[in-house]
């Protein structure tokens, strides 16, 4: 099966809910922005890890972080493709400039001969809501408003006047 496992990393500051997103490394990327951030992600083979353990190993390559908390599942996405994204909503807060990635190995320019070496991720950064529906690839926006239904589901109750 075609699927892929992520983090959908939040925080809260200054009222509002604030979420992880990096950008993607590579010269395919270079100039894109608007549309072209993701949730850190990768694929995985459901018989040789579970699609948890892939999302946070997934996540320690592209950012260099290990994330601990309560990782709550957030429904699949389909994208175009045809690939099955799965994410997890979990709560921390960490400097996105401090974030390192693995690298990959790219011909480049196409048919030249000459391979060289990006990050998988190139820059990572908080966005709030609003922004981060802009910044986000379409087909991962879903988990936005999942996320919203997710944190409208647990917030605590406001005591009474």
């Amino acid at each position: 099966m075609n699927c892929s496992a992520g983090l959908l990393v939040y925080r809260k500051r200054a009222g509002r809910i604030e979420v992880f997103l990096v950008h993607p490394g590579g010269p395919f990327w270079a100039r894109k922005d608007a549309g072209a951030w993701s949730i850190p992600k990768g694929e995985f083979d459901e018989k040789r890890e579970s699609a948890l353990d892939a999302a946070r190993r997934e996540f320690r390559e592209e950012t260099g972080f290990s994330i601990q908390g309560e990782f709550h599942p957030l429904e699949p996405v389909k994208q175009r493709g045809g690939k099955t994204v799965h994410a997890w909503a979990v709560a921390a807060d960490f400097d996105a400039s401090a974030a390192r990635s693995n690298p990959f190995t790219l011909e480049w320019p196409p048919r030249s001969g000459r391979m060289r070496e990006y990050p998988e991720v190139d820059r990572a950064a908080w966005f709030a809501l609003d922004e981060a529906r802009i910044k986000l690839l379409k087909s991962q926006r879903a988990f936005l408003d999942r996320l919203e239904r997710l944190i409208s589901i647990n917030a605590p109750l406001a005591p009474a006047p």
